[in-house]
């Protein structure tokens, strides 16, 4: 990634020839850009640098600090790209994008820009401060995270960790004014650009891991010196309003901070570990939340299952799944379409991920006494036509729920069960009456959630017949089907895949199944059932999506298990 500049200034006489041997002999140790270590020797100012740049590639100058970006511009380049480039994108007209760049000299980064976007690319130039800048207010960052940790001042740091707990009035003083706080700012704002779900930060005995997970994923993102750990840890805490002088019991807190044009909402939980506190931060970014059913990967018949249910008068309905398998969503996306004036709406949940227009959501806590089962008792003299309950976890909560389905309400709730066959089981082993289980529920749907391969790398790939034949796939029916797989990017961050889709396994309670319910049934019989009248397995879904050149075969095993298990 050479650039040209200073060999153009030096032709041009823009700087003497003992700067640019000074130049030569330091810059490369010095890890700093070109632009900054040519003018901290006084050679030459940033701006001269801009002018002298723009002139020479006949490129118009742009004042970066006087232009507002949209949010769907700034997402066609990775952060990543944009700082390692320093090449920031400005506007999209038609077919063209206008990116400004600080040192246009870098060969190909133009061609790179119109590969990964499709665009067709209008440079333009900045200086390097503006860039800096316009980084700063758009991603809450003033550079890389390793650029960061390079800033901050260790000894400083070293000072704070050595103070005991009673002067936690002075730590936090220290930790609110210190560059710890732009640290935990830019693990933060790293984390949504990428999509992450969730933030882990970990300490051990010699080394400190924050990982991001992505896409269901977790992935290192970065490896902060150990004696920064109580420092991060603390910044965190302070944000989610936690006790820092607590460090021997987990506190759970919330953080809501502003990233650009959107709010984010954080939910912080710590935990005691043998060297210190881990932290985990779940994402909760509503303008990524997709509510719209047709959206989330269900196969056309599937859906007319669910939706069929979801407007009937009363009945349960159960999303089952582990955590992190998209039920909530699921049930969000159900309510919000059902949720309409004419009928009252109200939720439990623990906790409540989102808040939305129209729903009357509580939070269960149950240290106070509000579990599950007391608000739905609750519910029930609030003139409810639809109840959503976050989680059925015992007995109680269960007869509630069937009492309230079989009394001309509709119930929507989920239930950690590996398929919806084994649910039914699951209910009767908790202790609900057969006779109930038959005759209140109308559906039950597990589902997990897939990698999709990433559309910017995705590739043809040949499959071994022996991993077709693992999936259920005769590969004599196959042989002319084209399957991919993603070769890595970085849209996807090398890993080959780039969002999420659903796989789901839609169970209506028929009256033939009703049957089998009473009779005892087991798992596999019922199921059997439903997929003779029929039900997608997971694994069915999972082969669909593969065969469409959606997700990969690495990952249909990932997700649904070998040896053709569902998990």
């Amino acid at each position: 990634m050479a650039s040209r500049i200073p060999n153009l200034l030096l032709n041009s006489s823009q700087i003497t020839q003992d700067h640019f041997l000074i130049f030569k002999s330091r810059q490369k140790d010095s890890g700093n850009s070109v632009v900054t270590e040519l003018v901290k020797l006084g050679a030459v100012t940033e701006e001269q640098v801009s002018k002298f740049i723009a002139g020479y590639y006949n490129l118009p100058q742009v004042d970066l600090e006087e232009m507002e970006v949209k949010e769907e511009v700034l997402r066609l380049l990775s952060p990543e790209f944009i700082q390692k480039y320093q090449a920031f994108p400005l506007k999209r007209s038609g077919k063209s994008l206008t990116v400004a760049l600080v040192d246009p000299t870098i060969d190909f980064v133009l061609d790179d820009i119109k590969f990964i976007t499709g665009y067709d690319v209008e440079a333009v130039v900045a200086t390097e401060t503006q860039f800096l800048r316009a980084i700063e207010k758009y991603y809450h960052m003033s550079g890389t995270l390793d650029k960061i940790l390079k800033d901050i001042d260790d000894t400083e740091i070293e000072v704070v960790e050595e103070r005991g707990d009673t002067e936690i009035s002075d730590l936090k003083d220290d930790i609110e004014s210190a560059p710890i706080v732009k640290l935990v700012d830019g693990v933060i704002s790293d984390a949504v650009r990428k999509g992450a779900s969730d933030i882990h930060i970990e300490p051990y005995e010699y080394s400190l891991r924050v990982r991001f997970r992505i896409d269901g994923v977790l992935y290192e993102a970065m490896s902060p010196p150990i004696h920064l750990r109580n420092s991060i840890i603390s910044r965190l805490k302070i944000m989610a309003n936690l006790d820092i002088a607590e460090r021997r019991v987990p506190q759970d807190g919330h953080i809501k901070m502003k990233l650009s044009d959107r709010t984010i909402d954080l939910r912080v939980s710590t935990l005691p570990t043998l060297f210190g506190e881990k932290l985990v931060m779940r994402i909760l970014d509503k303008t990524n939340l997709s509510l719209d059913l047709t959206k989330l990967g269900f196969e056309e018949e599937s859906l007319v299952h669910f939706n069929r249910a979801i407007r009937l008068p009363y009945g349960m309905i159960l999303v089952t799944g582990p955590t992190g398998s998209g039920k909530t969503t699921t049930l969000y996306s159900a309510l919000t379409k059902i949720n309409t004036p004419d009928v009252n709406t109200m939720t439990a949940e623990d906790p409540v991920e989102y808040n939305f227009q129209g729903l009357n959501q509580v939070q269960v806590k149950e240290e106070v006494g509000l579990t599950f089962a007391t608000a739905l008792r609750s519910f029930l003299r609030q003139d409810p036509d639809i109840i959503m309950i976050g989680e059925v976890r015992d007995l109680e909560t269960a007869s509630i729920a069937i009492r309230a389905a079989l009394t001309g309400h509709l119930v929507l709730s989920t239930l950690h069960t590996n398929s919806a066959a084994s649910t039914i089981t699951r209910l009767i082993d908790m202790g609900v009456e057969k006779f109930l289980v038959s005759s209140s529920v109308n559906l039950i749907m597990a589902q997990r959630l897939m990698r999709k391969i990433c559309s910017k790398c995705k590739e043809p790939v040949d499959v071994h017949p022996e991993a077709l034949r693992e999936v259920g796939i005769d590969p004599e029916t196959v042989k002319d089907k084209v399957f991919y797989h993603g070769a890595g990017c970085l849209e996807c961050n090398n890993s080959g895949y780039k969002g999420r889709t659903g796989i789901y396994e839609v169970m209506p309670i028929s009256p033939a199944m009703r049957v089998l319910i009473l009779e005892s049934a087991s798992t596999a019989e019922i199921e059997a059932l439903a997929v003779k009248e029929g039900m997608l397995t997971l694994r069915m879904g999972a082969v669909r999506k593969l065969e469409d050149g959606e997700t990969s075969i690495e990952e249909v095993l990932r997700v649904t298990g070998g040896g053709g298990g569902m998990e």
